[in-house]
C-alpha cells in the first residue's frame, strides 16, 4: 500500500486504520470484508486500465469502472446479487471517506455513491427437519476425538442458532454450564446477546472441555483444529459438509439438499416458530436487527399456513364469479 500514488495510499491507509476501527467501530469481519471487496476492485481495475496496482490513482477508481467491476463479478465470478450488492457497500463505505477527505476526488465519489444496489429475488428460506437434523447431528463417530468435537459442533449450530462466525469466536469463558445454562455471542455490529443451553449440548460442551483439559472460565477457543488452533469458517464448513456425508448414507434424502452451517441456524428458527414462539422472542434470540427478517421464517412455514387455511374452514368450492353490470367496469374487466 506503501508504494500506491500518495493520495490513494492514504485514503486507504487512513480508511482502515482509522475511519473503520475508530469512527466506526467497525468489527474485525467487516474490515476484513470491506478490505477483500477493495482488494478485488484494486485488481480489476488495475487490469483494466493497464497499470500495475501502485501506479492507480483515485481517478482510476471512478463510475464507470465500479459499474465494469459489479458486472465482472457477476458474469466472470458467478457472484449472487446479495454479495454484489455487498462489494459496493463496501465501496461506497470508502467513496464516502474519499469524500469527506479529499475535496479534489469530490465529483468521482458522489458519482460512485450514486450507483444505486440492485435488486434481489427474496429466496425461501432452506431448513431441515427436525428427523434430518438428529440424522446429521448423529453422523459423527463418537469413539473419536475429531467426532466428538464435530458433534459438539453440530449441536451448538443447531440448538443455538449462532452464526458460524459467532460460534467460532465462543472461548471457554463465555459459557455458564451451572443452571441457568447459557453462552455469550458476540454478534454482527459488536452486539452481544445471550442464548440458553439446550442440555444436550451444554453435556457435550462440558465433556469437550474436560476432554481438552480446559477450565470453563479459561479464555481458549471452543472449538479447535488438530493443532489446537481456533477453528476456521473453511474447518467448520469441512465438519459439516463430513457430516452431511455421513447422514446421506442412512438418509438419502439429505444428500440431495444444500446444507451449509447458515441452513441450521434456519431450522432452529422453524422449530422454535412452529412449537409457538413469538416472533419477537425468535428476533432477540437470532440476533436479528430488524423483525422483518425474523418475519421470514413465517412467510416460509408452509405447514402453518395450511393449518390455517383448515382452522379458517376454507373450501375448495368458488362462488360464482362477479360480473359488472356497468359499461365502464366491463371495459376494465376485459382489459
Amino acid at each position: 500500500m506503501k508504494n500506491l500514488p500518495t493520495a490513494l495510499a492514504e485514503l486507504l491507509e487512513s480508511f482502515f486504520h482509522h475511519r473503520l476501527p475508530n469512527q466506526r467501530n467497525a468489527s474485525p469481519l467487516t474490515i476484513a470484508s470491506y478490505r477483500d471487496a477493495l482488494r478485488l476492485m484494486i485488481l480489476f481495475a488495475s487490469e483494466r486500465a493497464g497499470r500495475e496496482p501502485c501506479h492507480l490513482s483515485v481517478k482510476d477508481l471512478d463510475r464507470d469502472v465500479v459499474l465494469g467491476f459489479l458486472d465482472h463479478l457477476e458474469r466472470r465470478r458467478h457472484v449472487c446479487v446479495r454479495t454484489r450488492n455487498a462489494r459496493l457497500t463496501a465501496i461506497r463505505s470508502f467513496f464516502h471517506h474519499v469524500a469527506a477527505s479529499d475535496p479534489a476526488s469530490l465529483g468521482i465519489a458522489r458519482r460512485v455513491l450514486d450507483v444505486p444496489l440492485k435488486r434481489c429475488d427474496s429466496a425461501i428460506v432452506r431448513h431441515l427437519s427436525r428427523r434430518e437434523l438428529a440424522v446429521l447431528i448423529d453422523s459423527p463417530d463418537p469413539r473419536t476425538p475429531r467426532g466428538r468435537r464435530d458433534r459438539a459442533l453440530l449441536l451448538f449450530l443447531s440448538r443455538t442458532g449462532a452464526r458460524v462466525s459467532e460460534a467460532l469466536d465462543v472461548d471457554a469463558s463465555d459459557l455458564t454450564l451451572d443452571r441457568p445454562r447459557q453462552v455469550l455471542l458476540h454478534g454482527k455490529g459488536r452486539k452481544q446477546r445471550m442464548v440458553p443451553l439446550a442440555d444436550d449440548l451444554a453435556k457435550a460442551l462440558e465433556n469437550l472441555l474436560r476432554e481438552r483439559g480446559v477450565g470453563r472460565h479459561d479464555p481458549c477457543p471452543l472449538f479447535v483444529g488438530v493443532h489446537g488452533e481456533r477453528l476456521t469458517r473453511f474447518g467448520a464448513t469441512h465438519v459439516l459438509r463430513r457430516a452431511l456425508a455421513a447422514a446421506s448414507e442412512r438418509m438419502p434424502e439429505l444428500g440431495r439438499k444444500r446444507v451449509s452451517p447458515h441452513v441450521l441456524r434456519h431450522s432452529l428458527a422453524m422449530m422454535l416458530l412452529q412449537s409457538g414462539v413469538d416472533l419477537l422472542t425468535i428476533q432477540a434470540w437470532l440476533g436479528h436487527a430488524q423483525v422483518e427478517t425474523t418475519h421470514r421464517y413465517a412467510e416460509a412455514d408452509v405447514e402453518m399456513m395450511r393449518r390455517g387455511l383448515d382452522r379458517a374452514g376454507v373450501s375448495a368450492k368458488q362462488g360464482p364469479r362477479f360480473r359488472p353490470k356497468d359499461a365502464v367496469l366491463r371495459l376494465l374487466e376485459r382489459t
